[in-house]
């Protein structure tokens, strides 16, 4: 007889087996996870968004195993989940959680990790046997796609989750998931497919891009046979996993609040503070929004606390790997008592330990703050809490205005790319690679997802033009005849050669080409961007993995370092980084802003700022959420006009070019710029009637893009933009293992494409594609035409105040800075303070702002 399994003797079957886990462990499901997996017992796709250490991952993981496992079966199933995540760590993190509930709930499942970090022999096991669940990122994925095999591996999955979707669906990376989700649905129909997210404010916008409608509007279903599309009958879930959690913002208030700010002054004075709050926690993170700044600190922390040393460490991407999982270790099992980190740690790895998070400077945006909040109290029913450290008098502002809009839950949309046609000729090789494809039947495939549902004819056909022959203008050169055609129409790559280079360049991550950092004895240290060594000299000292260290000498594509003796000068700054603040959490600081002039704030931060708001208010006025403030001053310098749009950086440098290219028509006038998060000035050596020229349109929404386009360098933009898009379509190559190629032998070779398709194909769409990213994403042009729209409704207030105000001080000092060394520029910003401290001591009476003759003394 054997050992058949009847219905006598069946074991509890998965659902009843899940219930008594949780009990087990004292837990109780909550309501959004048994709707989980009701849904995906029903074949439900859907979107979870719950607060970070809800339990999401149970949510969907149990469900996974209610719907599809069996608890008598005697063997590991074939592939059934793919788990997608957005960071490797990340990944290994969330095998091992997926692991935990196997051997107790009795089923055969196996969980395999599938990155970059993957071990040749692990990828070998995996190639002789695929586990059960396969934990993997959106590149790896994509190369699994490109398998020869792809359909024979890939078409049994039943379901795909992608975790952290708020962190790949504003980027080129979530265009390649919903490709791959459109390749999978193809081979298998029934496929299940849930998003996890925890801070997104566009969750209908989300979940249509994970599962689009097609084109009446109902949702599609993953095609049953090839070129047809069925329409699913049941629409997927948007899950709002609420439930009730503490959480607290809060900052650190200096006791001396100086009238007139500038980026970073504060910076180390709030080094006690910082180490107090550390020491009164078991385990704390403490985030900033730079490598630079993260090395700065922990160097500063240890130095203030040496008996600290092994228990406080250092979490940044450049750091080696080996040191990185040395960190996350550590904090899992409470071993460290503060991890000084940048957005590597951003994510949902699980650090139950971590009581507290330190936010250094502003987060700049509302979700980034809940993100890092979520951290600590990384469990149901535990608080959480983040403390904002600020650099700066203002960001004392961002913090209760933040604290403000996340109570009412005012949280960034992450808006997808439409149409990268960069990311379509890569996955076409790659389809190429993995099977093959004809033209017809393709079409279809890409239209389903959101990135290309509106995918013309045309463009698909020059797309796959250029995957064949290189377009127009490369048809000579064979590295660029990437696939071939037969005379079935098939689509395949046939040459070895241009299969291992596209595998080699899969992805849509691209960054400035990494050095590594070594000791002179050999010791790996981890990674810097080859653009920040190519400014430092033999003998420049920077810090890098919490060490002083001294560069000796650079040799194909390492920089090696010795230890650097003390007080050797340094170099202060790498991979710097200028985040925009969000137009969420811009609004809120408006608006805090608004209740600080009509005398109805209550948050103890903004009361903090009063001597820096009673200054502005005297000599200016402190800027209305109706009105925009223009300050014009006159100083050795030249001709100020400061305005306050409160749009953010890269808002105001679009703002500030076109401004100034609008005034320049007129007559002839030359500025120069300069711009941070709250607003822009223009500096001219003459005078100029600056009513006039906002009355006469200098802020119209018309010809935006024409104007704007004509007041900056676009061509130069585009030209340094295309570097990425060039990468990413395959038509430059960093090299294989050990031969790494240089970032300026990258740029050098995507300017000669571009100016080979500028001259011989300028309908190359690529070249669109660049101006167009130029647009959108360096200066934010839907954000810019929005903010002009919204100013037009608003009062033009223009003042005339006697000496540079605490809202223009800090623009001041920004242009100084990019001009001088940070040496020149403390000591020069730091006597422009002084010089203002004395005006507004000897400011007796409050002038009258219009009447007010403008100051000369100031230097």
């Amino acid at each position: 007889m054997g050992n058949r399994v009847t219905s006598a003797t069946r074991a509890p079957d998965p659902s009843t087996r899940i219930e008594s886990w949780f009990a087990d462990r004292g837990w109780t499901p909550f309501d959004f996870q048994r709707e989980a997996w009701a849904a995906i017992a029903a074949g439900r796709s859907g979107l979870l968004h719950a607060t970070t250490g809800a339990g999401k991952t149970y949510a969907v993981w149990l469900g996974a195993l209610r719907a599809f496992a069996t608890a008598h079966a005697r063997s590991a199933p074939p592939l059934t989940v793919l788990w997608l995540t957005p960071m490797r760590a990340l990944a290994a993190d969330t095998a091992r959680a997926l692991a935990v509930p196997l051997d107790a709930l009795g089923l055969a499942w196996t969980v395999g990790l599938r990155t970059g970090d993957t071990p040749a022999s692990e990828r070998a096991r995996q190639s002789a046997r695929v586990p059960t669940a396969l934990v993997t990122t959106p590149e790896s994925l994509s190369l699994a796609l490109a398998r020869r095999n792809a359909q024979e591996a890939l078409g049994v999955v039943k379901m795909v989750v992608v975790d952290e979707w708020h962190e790949l669906i504003g980027s080129k990376r979530g265009v390649q998931v919903q490709l791959a989700l459109a390749r999978l649905r193809r081979w298998s129909p029934g496929l299940v497919t849930w998003g996890l997210s925890a801070t997104l404010g566009n969750l209908e916008e989300a979940l249509e891009v994970l599962v689009p409608s097609d084109k009446s509007g109902a949702r599609r279903e993953p095609e049953k046979t090839p070129g047809t599309g069925a329409i699913q009958s049941v629409a997927p879930l948007l899950l709002r996993g609420r439930m009730k959690k503490k959480l607290v913002i809060d900052a650190v208030i200096p006791a001396a609040i100086e009238r007139f700010p500038w980026a970073g002054h504060l910076g180390m004075k709030l080094l006690p503070d910082v180490v107090t709050e550390i020491d009164g926690a078991a385990t704390t993170l403490v985030f900033t929004n730079t490598r630079s700044q993260a090395e700065l600190w922990y160097y500063a922390l240890l130095d203030a606390r040496p008996d600290w040393a092994g228990l406080i460490a250092l979490h940044h991407g450049s750091l080696d790997r080996e040191v990185r999982d040395w960190v996350e270790l550590g904090l899992k099992e409470g071993r460290l008592k503060a991890v000084v980190c940048t957005s590597s740690l951003d994510l949902g790895v699980d650090f139950l330990p971590v009581e507290r998070v330190l936010q250094l400077g502003s987060p700049k945006g509302v979700a980034r703050l809940l993100q890092r909040a979520g951290r600590s109290g990384h469990a149901p029913g535990r608080p959480s809490r983040v403390t904002c450290v600020p650099t700066h008098a203002f960001e004392l502002l961002e913090a209760a205005a933040a604290r403000t809009a996340a109570a009412s839950r005012a949280i960034e949309a992450r808006r997808p790319p439409r149409k990268p046609l960069d990311v379509l000729v890569q996955h076409l090789v790659t389809l190429a690679l993995g099977g093959g494809y004809t033209a017809d039947a393709l079409l279809a495939e890409l239209r389903s997802t959101h990135a290309y549902r509106d995918l013309e004819d045309d463009e698909l056909a020059w797309a796959l033009d250029f995957a064949i022959r290189g377009g127009s203008s490369l048809g000579a050169y064979p590295e660029y005849r990437r696939v071939a055609v037969d005379e079935r129409g098939m689509h395949a790559v046939v040459d070895a050669r241009i299969a291992r280079r596209h595998r080699m360049s899969v992805g849509t991550i691209v960054a400035d080409a990494a050095m590594e950092v070594r000791f002179l004895a050999g010791k790996r240290l981890g990674n810097v961007e080859e653009s920040f060594v190519s400014r430092l000299h033999r003998g420049d000292c920077f810090l890098f993995g919490g060490r002083l260290l001294e560069l000796v000498r650079v040799h194909e594509m390492t920089a090696y370092v010795r230890k650097a003796k003390p007080g050797k000068r340094t170099v202060p700054r790498w991979q710097g980084s200028k985040m925009p603040l969000s137009s969420e959490l811009a609004a809120a600081v408006v608006a805090e802003l608004g209740r600080a002039r009509a005398g109805t704030a209550t948050a103890p931060e903004t009361a903090a700022l009063a001597p820096l708001l009673a200054v502005q208010s005297r000599w200016s006025v402190v800027p209305a959420p109706d009105e925009l403030l223009v300050e014009l001053i006159a100083t050795r310098e030249g001709h100020h006009c400061f305005c306050f749009p409160f749009a953010g950086r890269y808002v105001h440098i679009g703002l500030a070019s076109l401004v100034a290219w609008r005034a320049s028509r007129e007559g002839g006038a030359s500025f120069s710029i300069s711009v941070n998060d709250y607003g822009f000035e223009l500096l001219s050596p003459a005078p100029l009637d600056w009513e006039r020229i906002f009355a006469s349109g200098a802020l119209a929404v018309g010809r935006l893009e024409d104007d704007l386009l004509a007041s900056l360098n676009a061509g130069e933009l585009a030209r340094r933009r295309f570097r990425e898009i060039a990468r990413i379509a395959g038509l430059v190559f960093q090299g294989y293992p050990g031969e790494r190629r240089s970032t300026r032998h990258l740029q050098a070779s995507s300017e000669l494409f571009f100016d080979v398709f500028a001259k011989h194909d300028p309908g190359n769409l690529l070249l669109r594609q660049a101006r167009l990213e130029v647009l959108e994403q360096e200066l934010e042009l839907s954000r810019l035409r929005t903010t002009l729209e919204g100013l037009a409704a608003r009062t033009l207030r223009f003042l005339r105040p006697p000496h540079p105000t605490p809202f223009a001080f800090p623009l001041m000092a920004e242009r100084i800075r990019e001009k001088l060394s940070t040496e020149k520029v403390a000591e020069r910003v730091l006597r422009m303070t002084r010089q203002l401290e004395s005006a507004a001591d000897r400011a007796a009476l409050p002038p009258r702002p219009r009447s007010a003759p403008p100051g000369q003394a100031f230097r």
